[in-house]
């Protein structure tokens, strides 16, 4: 069985650059150096398997983090062939730094929604409660995508959070609600279903609600640019899709 093997975003780039040594660049396979958002954890774990299966010959290796902190490291120069982002701002600034190779796509959506431990202790019911001194409330950090949503959709409801913590991502504000650390935080619904009941969501309001589009690009200076554009191909293809559709994304 082929190992496989996840850089998450803690590791520095120094790191990136000693497992880019082994990626084959000439179209004969090698690694695959993919960047995603942290909400596509479970689908891009998916995507690698089945893209893998169809092409033995790559390796497709996933730098799992906050959109904003993957954007940081591509525009450090750590090696990365594709790039995909929960919010298309990251992927802008990358673009206009000149490290998008053709064009980039829309390939999912999502959307807010409110996540609380399983049993919804604190009888969280909506938005408002957001502002109830008495709860211990999280979002991402505002520079990360969730947080940037999270705040216009609290914005949209004309809601002043009591927040008591930031997370850099999703996942690790999903992971503290999950653990009964907090009482509420708002994060996407496909990070609510990926818990299999380890949360309860609450459905935002869809006037309040923000949707969110993921871009997925080829990066210049890709290592791999064979392997970068037939990973991004399966992404966009019928099988991509229907990866994405059964992790609760909306599809363009």
């Amino acid at each position: 069985m082929k190992r496989h093997r996840a850089i998450t975003i803690g590791l520095a780039t120094g790191a990136l650059l000693i497992s880019a040594c082994g990626t084959a660049g000439d179209g004969a396979g090698g690694e695959v150096l993919v960047s995603a958002a942290s909400s596509l954890t479970e689908a891009f774990a998916e995507m690698e398997a089945a893209f893998e299966t169809v092409n033995p010959e790559f390796d497709v290796v996933l730098n799992i983090g906050g959109s904003s902190a993957l954007r940081e490291q591509i525009l450090a120069g750590a090696p990365v062939d594709v790039f995909a982002s929960a919010n298309t701002s990251n992927m802008d600034l990358v673009v206009d730094a000149g490290d998008v190779d053709g064009e980039l796509a829309i390939f999912a959506r999502n959307r807010l929604e409110i996540a609380v431990p399983s049993g919804n202790p604190a009888g969280v019911t909506g938005l408002t409660d957001f502002a109830r001194d008495e709860l211990l409330i999280g979002l991402c950090a505002e520079d990360v995508p969730c947080g940037d949503y999270g705040r216009q959709v609290l914005q949209n409801a004309g809601v002043t959070p009591n927040v008591d913590t930031e997370e850099p991502n999703v996942r690790a504000l999903l992971t503290k609600v999950e653990a009964g650390e907090l009482d509420a935080g708002i994060v996407y619904a496909t990070d609510v279903a990926s818990t299999d009941g380890g949360v309860d969501g609450v459905a935002v309001p869809d006037d309040d609600n923000v949707h969110a589009d993921y871009p997925i690009a080829v990066l210049a200076d890709a290592p791999n640019a064979d392997g970068a554009e037939a990973f991004v191909a399966f992404v966009l293809s019928d099988e991509g899709r229907s990866i994405l559709a059964d992790h609760g994304f909306g599809l363009p």
